[in-house]
């Protein structure tokens, strides 16, 4: 006997696949926004969210994500930033006051494969993102340093800016589908390639490999409309060969909540939680353990529609940051427009014969 899935399933499967699908499309290394090593962490939160682990359409998929991001942050990140630039030395007797303000403008593209052929008896998708873009960081404040019997002062801002390419980020991921409940785990990493100098403040590479795996659920009813989503992971960073830096490991849940007002439009909620778990190795002294922290919140809306023979979806969300710890925080905002094989429609039921 088989299940049938209504089409509104059918549509809202295909379209989440191929925008979350590629959901898990940005472990931008973007300076401006991050924690860890002076700021910058290899996970990006909000990368994934709401339908993320409802399974795809088998076949290809593409996904362009706009990224745009506006933060700041407090003494403690501007100097870890300006120690590893090396505009002053750490051995110094010095006291700090600046501040570091930052955005980004980035467009991320993001090839994926569903697999027909189970695995595990599940779905297997795998992709690989990469980032084009510009990113730009200033620190404005006063540095006063003494080394007996000198001492020194220094007032003004110093600042960069990069456009170019970021680092590769290949994903593989396994979906399984139960009715309403489906269920994902996925492994990710980080190959750094891109735009990177260690005695920049903007950059648009890491610096340094890492990998993250996780899983996550999503609850959907194509009855109600209804859908919640949160995926969960751990990052393990490696050891930065330039600077001898090696990130702590860090824990990141995003989450996401809709309702399908109609069967090509939804609204809801996004957010995420970022917490650094264990210190960092190789920082300057007077940083201590330097573990970041960042929570965020805010507005989707998401339009699926068909594109020739294709399906179409537009997504659209926002975060607003807060209860930031040694990290910039602001507000961050994402486009996604992604496009992936059609859902092929349901085959039709055998009418019942009685005699």
């Amino acid at each position: 006997m088989s299940v049938i899935k209504s089409s509104k399933q059918a549509t809202v499967r295909t379209s989440a696949a191929t925008a979350l699908l590629c959901a898990g499309f940005f472990w931008a290394t973007v300076s401006v926004s991050l924690a860890d090593e002076s700021g910058t962490s290899f996970w990006l939160p909000g990368q994934f969210g709401s339908l993320a682990a409802l399974p795809g359409t088998p076949g290809w998929a593409l996904a362009t994500v706009y990224y745009h991001t506006s933060v700041d942050a407090g003494a403690a990140v501007a100097d870890a930033r300006e120690l590893q630039i090396g505009r002053f030395s750490p051995t110094l007797n010095v006291t700090l006051n600046a501040s570091l303000n930052a955005g980004a403008d980035l467009e991320l593209f993001i090839p994926s494969y569903v697999f027909a052929t189970p695995v595990l008896g599940g779905q297997l998708a795998v992709q690989m993102a990469t980032i084009v873009g510009r990113t730009d960081a200033t620190v404005n404040g006063t540095v006063a340093a003494s080394l007996p019997p000198f001492s020194a002062s220094r007032t003004g801002s110093i600042g960069d800016s990069v456009t170019g390419f970021g680092d590769l980020y290949p994903q593989a991921s396994l979906k399984w589908n139960f009715g309403v409940n489906n269920f994902m785990t996925y492994v990710t990493g980080d190959i750094p390639v891109g735009n990177y100098s260690s005695t920049s403040l903007a950059n648009l590479g890491l610096g340094h490999g890492a990998i993250d795996a996780g899983g996550g659920y999503t609850y959907f009813n194509p009855a109600t409309g209804y859908e919640f989503s949160a995926v969960t992971g751990l990052t393990y960073n490696f050891t930065n060969p330039v600077t001898n830096y090696q990130s702590g490991v860090d824990w990141h849940l995003d989450w996401g909540a809709s309702q399908f007002v109609s069967k090509q439009v939804h609204i809801g909620l996004v957010g995420y939680v970022y917490q650094q778990l264990t210190a960092d190795s190789g920082q300057a002294p007077i940083l201590g353990d330097f573990k970041s922290r960042v929570l965020g919140v805010g507005p989707q809306i998401g339009f699926i529609f068909p594109v020739g023979n294709m399906q179409g979806y537009l997504n659209l969300k926002s975060y607003w940051e807060f209860a930031a710890e040694n990290r910039p925080e602001g507000w961050n905002a994402w486009v996604t427009f992604s496009l992936s094989q059609a859902a092929a429609p349901p085959p039709p039921q055998s009418p019942l014969i009685h005699k």
